[in-house]
């Protein structure tokens, strides 16, 4: 399996950002790790390997970015604004840094986005900001409320970063074309969190998968299990 590491200047972060991609060739996939997850998290614990015969076939292509959660939600030595504005910069990063650059990699001219956890939310959030630029969201065990980071502070950018708050207004006709998968268990900790964002796309009548396994835990064994079964719904050309 090749792989490639690559690091650069990211001005809207201000600071130098890492990210390793693996195969030669392919449908892009974003791929983002967990709560404060390295470029190299979802490498050192297995999910690439599951993926490893779609990269090795050529048909896709997975990058994986450094997080910024340390500066943003989990940042407890700042205001709330300026968690959020530090999560902005990094969805900037991710848009402008990486995806307008590998999204016409194929004809489709659109990426994946995909994320286990808290990378689940991060994918959500993208996709729903930027519905043109994705054709699959692949959430497994994803949560998708971010005022329990906030301490009660109220602004526009934390309702239109949190997908439960935005998506029912969201009219944007890209987000009908969008291959939505929901991965949860009915022992995760996220599953009320996934029921809700069901439903929420339930009453847009927007087409998605909420696949719900059985008696499987919030971890890695659960999300190698998913991430391949996930790729196979792309249609490669």
């Amino acid at each position: 399996m090749k792989e490639e590491y690559f690091k650069w200047y990211s001005p809207h972060l201000h600071r130098d950002v890492e990210m390793l991609v693996f195969g030669h060739a392919g449908y892009p996939v974003i791929l983002y790790p967990t709560s404060m997850g390295s470029f190299h998290e979802n490498r050192d614990m297995g999910l690439i390997g599951s993926a490893s015969w779609f990269i090795n076939q050529g048909l896709v292509q997975i990058f994986c970015p450094e997080s910024n959660d340390k500066n943003s939600f989990y940042n407890k030595h700042v205001h709330p604004h300026q968690k959020i504005q530090n999560h902005i910069a990094y969805d900037k990063m991710i848009c402008h840094d990486i995806v307008e650059k590998v999204r016409f990699n194929t004809g489709v001219g659109k990426v994946v986005v995909a994320g286990c956890s808290f990378g689940g939310y991060h994918a959500a959030n993208f996709a729903f900001r930027h519905p043109g630029y994705v054709s699959h969201m692949m959430s497994l065990s994803g949560a998708f409320e971010i005022r329990n980071f906030m301490d009660g502070y109220n602004h526009v950018d934390i309702f239109y970063n949190s997908p439960l708050e935005f998506l029912p207004g969201l009219n944007d006709g890209e987000l009908w074309k969008m291959d939505i998968v929901l991965g949860t268990s009915n022992w995760d900790i996220c599953f009320d969190a996934n029921i809700k964002l069901s439903d929420t796309l339930e009453g847009k009548r927007t087409n998605h998968w909420l696949d719900v396994r059985k008696d499987r835990h919030h971890d890695w064994p659960l999300w190698k299990e998913m991430f391949p079964h996930y790729l196979s719904r792309i249609k490669f050309t």
